[in-house]
């Protein structure tokens, strides 16, 4: 049996341990600095394969040198450590480097990035895998918090994100599948608003984002993923 190792306690790594009781490091655990893989080499090494939950997520975020560090650079080190001790990679990207691309964007199309650096940074490191990676799960999805936190919700965004239990779930059962290669994972295309009325029912409908790089549209093929994990 497999022996798999999370990188990383947010809501992502958090709730596949919660569901698995997969062992886990972090940085408030373990005291590692993903930037510098001399920190956790040694946590990993007698793993089979690491699920990377930790990347730098504040979106809106304007200062660069932090999102490459850990999106693009940080990934890169990952990388290549893996490969030196055969370990399976699987990489938790997002859907956001779909924004601005074809509507129910495959794999296999062209990814087109959101005009922020968080876009950019994951957008270099899906890259980087796929160029240099020995051996990869590459996973596209965006989770949200359950429930819905906020009193109000986009009725304009668009995507195949959903709940961080079901998007646990969905990668969990393709890890198990053993799957590799790049992969989008969600469920049934709907709004942000139409998420959040599932858990918040009063919450309101608004079309304000924060500013104009916040991705309308990202939706994405999930055919791939839904055939594997159904046979």
């Amino acid at each position: 049996m497999k022996k798999t190792l999370i990188l990383g306690d947010g809501l992502l790594g958090s709730e596949i341990v919660r569901q698995t009781d997969w062992p886990y490091v972090s940085r408030k655990k373990d005291n590692i600095d993903f930037r510098n893989v001399g920190s956790y080499v040694n946590l990993i090494s007698k793993y089979d394969e690491v699920i990377n939950c930790i990347a730098h997520t504040k979106t809106y975020d304007t200062k660069r040198t932090v999102h490459w560090d850990v999106n693009f650079d940080g990934v890169t080190s990952l990388v290549q450590l893996c490969n030196e001790q055969e370990i399976k990679l699987i990489q938790i990207s997002t859907d956001y480097l779909y924004a601005h691309s074809k509507t129910n964007a495959n794999e296999d199309d062209v990814p087109a990035h959101c005009a922020n650096w968080y876009g950019y940074t994951k957008l270099l490191a899906d890259g980087y895998i796929q160029l240099k990676s020995k051996d990869f799960l590459l996973i596209r999805t965006t989770h949200k918090k359950r429930p819905f936190p906020y009193d109000k919700a986009w009725k304009n965004q668009i995507g195949n994100f959903d709940y961080v239990n079901v998007i646990a779930s969905l990668i969990v059962k393709l890890v198990e599948k053993n799957v590799t290669g790049l992969f989008n994972v969600g469920t049934d295309a709907k709004t942000i608003y139409e998420l959040a009325l599932k858990t918040n029912p009063n919450v309101k409908p608004t079309d304000e984002f924060i500013d104009d790089t916040t991705p309308k549209n990202v939706t994405m093929d999930c055919s791939k993923m839904k055939k594997f994990l159904d046979n």
